[in-house]
This record gives structure tokens, sequence and C-alpha cells, in this order.
């Protein structure tokens, strides 16, 4: 009996923390990188940690600066891949406030939907093409604007966009809200 009960309290203990982390009633990472989709995304009422409202900035040690926008829904067309019910579209600026030239091709950005990892849309009818610049170099005092989308499901979900301005770099922001 004292183990059912200590395995009930430790299930919902670890429920609330997951509800507790976007500020929302409901648990909540895909990889969207150089355009492709892979493996590892509005305002919240609390962020915990480290988590930011869309919209709000980031300055990283190395001075990047990142920037999201509000998730915007669409409905992918009947070329999108992958297929999608809906997705979820982002504003990315990026602005290189360093001493050196950024590489943007070592930027990641990775989204889960409810602490799934959701894919990359690519939908070329509606301009959602990734990073098209990838191979581009951000020089100090210049920026970059991206558009991303990920695949959500039909019903409003909590989305969670990590992003790390290199793939080597330990350092990693994510954005936490309503989709």
């Amino acid at each position: 009996m004292a183990l059912a009960r200590t395995c009930k309290i430790m299930f919902t203990t670890g429920l609330l923390s997951l509800a507790v982390a976007c500020g929302v009633p409901a648990a909540q990472e895909g990889t969207a990188a150089l355009g492709a989709g892979g493996g590892q995304a509005g305002a919240s009422a609390a962020q915990a940690g480290n988590d930011l409202k869309f919209g709000a900035d980031h300055r990283f040690a190395s001075g990047v600066t990142i920037s999201v926008g509000s998730p915007e829904s669409f409905k992918p067309s009947a070329s999108a891949y992958p297929r999608s019910p809906r997705g979820a579209a982002f504003d990315v600026q990026l602005t290189n406030d360093g001493a050196t030239t950024y590489k943007l091709s070592g930027l990641t950005v990775a989204a889960t939907s409810a602490g799934t990892p959701v894919k990359q849309v690519v939908d070329t009818t509606q301009g959602f093409t990734g990073i098209t610049d990838a191979g581009k170099d951000v020089a100090p005092g210049r920026s970059v604007h991206v558009t991303l989308a990920f695949a959500v499901p039909q019903e409003p979900t909590q989305l969670r966009l990590q992003i790390r301005p290199s793939a080597t770099e330990a350092a990693a922001v994510t954005y936490c809200g309503p989709a």
C-alpha cells in the first residue's frame, strides 16, 4: 500500500514539475539547423528558470543577441514536409553585437510540443524554407532575420524552442509558451 502511494506521489510530482516549467496546466525538443528538420517552440503566465517569453531578447556571452517572436499558426500546404495538421511559425532575429564575425551555420534550433520533439516544416509555397543563408557570415553590428516553422498538433499546445548559437557551445536559451 505504501509503495503504491509513493509511486503515485512521485508521478504527480513529476507532472507538476513539467507543468510549472512553462507556467501552464500541461507538461512540456526537434532540431532545425540549416533548414533541416530533425530529432533534437504567446507569452505564458510564468516562466521557469531561464525560460523566456516569446518576444524577449537574450544576449549570449559571445555578443550574439537572439529574439524570437510569438508563434503564428498556419495550415501547411499539400507540398509541405513533413505533413502536419498545423504549423507554428517563428520570426527569429539574430544580431551580432560581438567583436568577431558570427557564422550563421552554427545556429541550432530545437523544438518540442508538450515535451515531444517536433520537426521543422519546410513549405516553400508559403515561404517557410528554413535557414536559407546558412553559409552567411554576420559581421559585428549586423543582423539577420530567419523565419522557422514547426509541425504541431491541431489542438493548442505548449511549445519550447531551444536556441544554441553554435552546435559546440554549451550555452542555450529556451523560449516557452502556447501555440
